[in-house]
């Protein structure tokens, strides 16, 4: 074709959460409609649709866990819950067309690419042709699920915190909660003084930063709908806020040490000197994503609580038996043991040029250019992939900075400028190379274990500020970094 002409690309989006909605919004400001987003659920919203257990919060202030350009005004409290979260996307997603674009119970299964285009396979069978994918999956959908003798033998309900089943009476339950991380203390906080006994099951301590949810009053939310320019000022005084926090995980230094002696005094909030021992991590706040809470301390000196830090060694018919030999009678199990982060759009098999696999790729853990393509995988592009900040910013900045870079590479296509795309495996080496000479600053490669470190023990994370990935992400291309096959120009 001549490359001054205008052409349209096919694009596909696999998934309907947070990075998918903002991907969709900014194809279609910037003149592309023809886009699929295919969804395996029901509705919008990804892991905000997915969780819905008792006491659900989001540690990120609500006016900064927004789109910039869906400032919500009407948030009710500092830190939303997930219903409000999941709505407000849903919102989002409708007020921008999304759903006349959106394919509901359509899960992806393989993606393969013939030398020119993709093929895309759903569960159903069905089979379509693309010019890009985006995979927009997450990385916090697939349920970790421990290996514990007994769990199936359990009698009573016992499931994952993401799989919550509402239509259980919680009321007279004796509930156990496995798992410390933000979600089992959430569930301790929400359901301490609603059942007669709840018994958190600890593997590790973990730090927690103390807050205060303080609800948003009617004339704030007024003053907000009636001024934007406030939300604007907010979400700006959010991020500075946000960013001078997440100095202290990337770099040593003062905030890292106000962090911790704001951890070290909440923890002395703990009465009991027993319970205080227990409740103490053996690594420097941080290390580990921080527990945000503005009452799990309280919960967990009630009577009603009990914490077990004995190792759980199975699990009967009637409760939970530890490694000290005593049996936990319980009603309800809940498993709040966390998700696959490394799975990213796995198990959805994707093959590139020359028939590799993305599991082949990914054989000693999963990695990318720019946290976004792969070399082997045209015109392949991921929303929150490896090495993105997930750790240190909100989930909504990184897809719109991620979202605008891919709608530059739909631009220049368009234009003729190349017909496929991917890094080239020696600038993605480099890349790497460069991120994990930068890992050992940062509190994540402190000494824990955490769902951050990949299998060879180094932080899958962004080493540096906001800032940063966004000038990454605003900067064009260096064409040297990349293999473009350009369509040929008729003579």
């Amino acid at each position: 074709m001549n490359p001054t002409e205008s052409r349209r690309p096919r694009v596909a989006i696999v998934g309907a959460g947070i990075s998918g909605i903002c991907l969709g919004v900014f194809l279609r400001r910037a003149g592309f409609h023809d886009f699929t987003i295919f969804e395996k659920a029901a509705g919008f919203g990804g892991t905000w649709r997915d969780n819905s257990y008792p006491g659900l919060v989001c540690d990120v202030p609500s006016r900064y866990y927004q789109f910039t350009f869906a400032k919500n005004p009407d948030w009710t409290q500092l830190y939303s819950t997930g219903p409000q979260i999941n709505r407000y996307l849903t919102e989002v997603a409708h007020a921008h067309g999304l759903h006349r674009h959106t394919r509901w119970h359509s899960e992806i299964t393989a993606a393969e690419f013939d030398g020119r285009a993709w093929h895309l396979t759903t569960a159903a069978g069905a089979r379509e042709r693309f010019d890009f994918v985006v995979c927009a999956t997450g990385f916090l959908h697939h349920p970790r699920l421990p290996q514990i003798p007994g769990l199936d033998d359990f009698a009573g309900p016992a499931f994952h915190s993401s799989r919550w089943d509402h239509g259980i009476d919680l009321r007279g339950k004796r509930i156990g909660v496995i798992g410390t991380g933000s979600t089992g203390t959430q569930l301790v906080r929400a359901l301490a003084g609603r059942v007669p006994r709840v018994v958190l099951f600890q593997r590790s301590a973990q730090w927690v930063l103390p807050t205060v949810n303080r609800p948003y009053t009617r004339l704030s939310r007024a003053l907000y709908r009636r001024w934007p320019a406030l939300s604007a000022l907010s979400y700006r005084l959010n991020a500075l806020t946000f960013a001078l926090f997440s100095r202290g995980l990337v770099r040593p230094g003062p905030v890292r040490h106000v962090i911790n002696a704001v951890c070290a005094a909440h923890l002395r909030t703990v009465r009991d000197p027993e319970l205080r021992r227990a409740l103490t991590p053996d690594y420097p706040p941080m290390c580990k994503r921080l527990v945000v809470s503005d009452g799990f301390y309280a919960a967990v000196q009630r009577p009603d609580v009990d914490l077990v830090t004995a190792a759980v060694d199975r699990i009967d018919p009637h409760g939970v038996v530890t490694a000290d030999g005593r049996h936990h009678d319980l009603d309800i199990l809940v498993l709040a043991t966390g998700f696959d982060s490394h799975a990213y759009m796995r198990p959805m098999a994707i093959t590139g040029t020359g028939g590799r696999t993305l599991d082949q790729v990914w054989a000693d853990g999963p990695h990318a250019f720019e946290a976004m393509m792969l070399p082997g995988f045209p015109n392949l592009f991921m929303l929150i992939g490896p090495h993105s900040p997930v750790a240190n910013h909100p989930l909504t900045a990184v897809a719109e900075a991620q979202s605008r870079r891919i709608v530059e590479w739909l631009r220049a296509w368009r234009a003729g400028e190349f017909t496929t795309v991917e890094p080239t495996a020696a600038a993605t080496a480099a890349y790497n190379e460069r991120l994990r000479a930068a890992m050992p600053g940062t509190v994540w490669a402190a000494g824990c274990h955490s769902w951050y470190l990949g299998r060879n023990g180094i932080p899958e994370v962004w080493p540096s500020s906001r800032a940063r990935f966004d000038r990454l992400m605003r900067r064009a291309p260096d064409l040297a970094d990349y293999a473009l096959d350009r369509p040929a120009v008729p003579r």
